[in-house]
C-alpha cells in the first residue's frame, strides 16, 4: 500500500510538472515577444511628387480614414497634374503619339484591381478600383478598359498636352529611343500606406517610358510586379524601368523577403542586387538603368533601395512630411 501511495504521489507530480512547463514556457514568450511600439499612420510615395501626393493621402490618414482611400486621392494629384510628365494628363506619349497609362490598386483584402494601355481617361487608378470593386476581373486593358471606364461614368478627354505634343515631335526627327535612368523621361507615382487601425494598401500609376512602342507595358499595372501588398507582412513599390522588375516579380520579392525576417531596407537592398545580378548576367550595362524599390511594414518601418543614384521619395507621419534621397548599390 505505501509503494502504491508513493507511486501515485510520483505520477501527480510528474503530471503538474507536463501541465506547468507550457504555462512558464508562455509566460517567457511572453516577456520575450513583449508588443512592440507601432508607427502609424504613415503615407509613402516615390519621386518629388510624391510630397503633394502625401499631402492629399495624409488628410484622409489623419482623418482616421482608410488607406485605400488614402493612396487613391494620394496618386490622383499627380495623374491630374499636367506638369508631371511621366504621369496622367500631360504625359509623354509613345512613338505613335497616344498618351497610354497603366495603374493598380490593392487594399489589406488582398482586392486587386488594374488596368493597362488606357487612354483618354484622366485617372486610371480610379478605373482600376473600379475593375476591382465594380467588375467580375481583376486587369482591363487597351479598349475593353476604357470602354468600362466610360460605362462607369468616367469622362473621355485628350490626355495629349501642347507640351508633350511638342516634345513627340522633336523627339520624331530623330526616332531614336534612350531612355533616361531618372524622372526625366519616365516614371510612376506608387504610394503605400498603413492607417490608423494597421491595415496597408498600395497604388502604383504611370504613362509609362516616353516614346515607348505603342502597346508596351511595364511593371506597374502588374500586382505582384509594380505593387504588391501583404496586410499580415507588409507592402512594396517599384519605379524605374519596368522590365527589370517584373524579371523577378519585384514586390512580391520584397515583401516574401520581409515575410522571411529582413527589415523593408534590407529588403529593398537584396531585391535590387538581384536585379544588378541578372542584368550583368544578360551582359547589359547598369549605368543604362534604374530601379528603386519603396517597403512598409506592419510597424509601419519603411525602407528605400535603387540600383544608382537620383531617385527620391516622400514620407509622411505624424512627424511632417519630408523628401528623402534613397541610398543605392552604384
Amino acid at each position: 500500500m505505501t509503494a502504491r501511495r508513493d507511486f501515485l504521489k510520483a505520477t501527480a507530480l510528474g503530471t503538474a510538472g507536463l501541465i506547468f512547463k507550457p504555462v512558464l514556457s508562455f509566460a517567457k514568450q511572453s516577456q520575450e515577444f513583449a508588443p512592440v511600439e507601432i508607427n502609424n499612420p504613415v503615407v509613402l510615395s516615390t519621386w518629388n511628387f510624391g510630397i503633394k501626393a502625401n499631402e492629399e493621402a495624409w488628410k484622409i490618414l489623419k482623418g482616421g480614414g482608410n488607406s485605400l482611400d488614402a493612396v487613391e486621392a494620394g496618386v490622383k494629384v499627380v495623374e491630374a497634374d499636367p506638369q508631371e510628365r511621366s504621369v496622367g494628363f500631360g504625359g509623354r506619349p509613345d512613338r505613335d503619339g497616344h498618351v497610354t497609362l497603366d495603374a493598380c490598386i490593392m487594399d489589406w483584402l488582398s482586392n486587386i484591381g488594374s488596368v493597362a494601355c488606357l487612354e483618354h481617361i484622366m485617372h486610371p487608378v480610379s478605373v482600376a478600383r473600379a475593375v476591382m470593386e465594380k467588375s467580375p476581373h481583376v486587369m482591363l486593358v487597351g479598349e475593353g478598359a476604357l470602354d468600362f471606364a466610360i460605362s462607369q461614368g468616367f469622362e473621355k478627354m485628350n490626355l495629349l498636352t501642347p507640351e508633350s505634343e511638342s516634345e513627340w515631335k522633336e523627339w520624331l526627327k530623330t526616332s531614336e529611343y534612350i531612355p533616361k535612368v531618372n524622372i526625366e523621361n519616365h516614371d510612376t507615382i506608387g504610394m503605400l500606406a498603413i492607417d490608423s487601425d494597421g491595415n496597408i494598401s498600395g497604388a502604383c500609376t504611370t504613362s509609362g517610358m516616353a516614346f515607348k512602342m505603342h502597346g508596351r507595358v511595364g511593371d506597374s499595372p502588374i500586382i505582384g510586379a509594380g505593387l504588391y501588398v501583404d496586410n499580415e507582412v507588409g507592402a512594396a513599390v517599384a519605379t524605374g524601368h519596368g522590365e527589370e522588375v517584373i524579371r523577378v516579380a519585384g514586390s512580391h520579392l520584397v515583401v516574401e523577403l520581409m515575410r522571411n525576417g529582413s527589415n523593408p531596407q534590407k529588403a529593398c537592398e537584396k531585391a535590387v542586387e538581384l536585379i544588378y545580378k541578372k542584368i550583368v548576367l544578360r551582359k547589359k550595362s547598369p549605368s543604362d538603368i534604374q530601379i528603386g524599390f519603396l517597403a512598409l511594414n506592419k510597424k509601419g518601418e519603411t525602407g528605400s533601395f535603387c540600383l544608382q543614384k537620383g531617385f527620391n521619395y516622400a514620407i509622411c507621419d505624424s512627424t511632417g512630411n519630408i523628401l528623402k534621397d534613397s541610398l543605392s548599390l552604384i
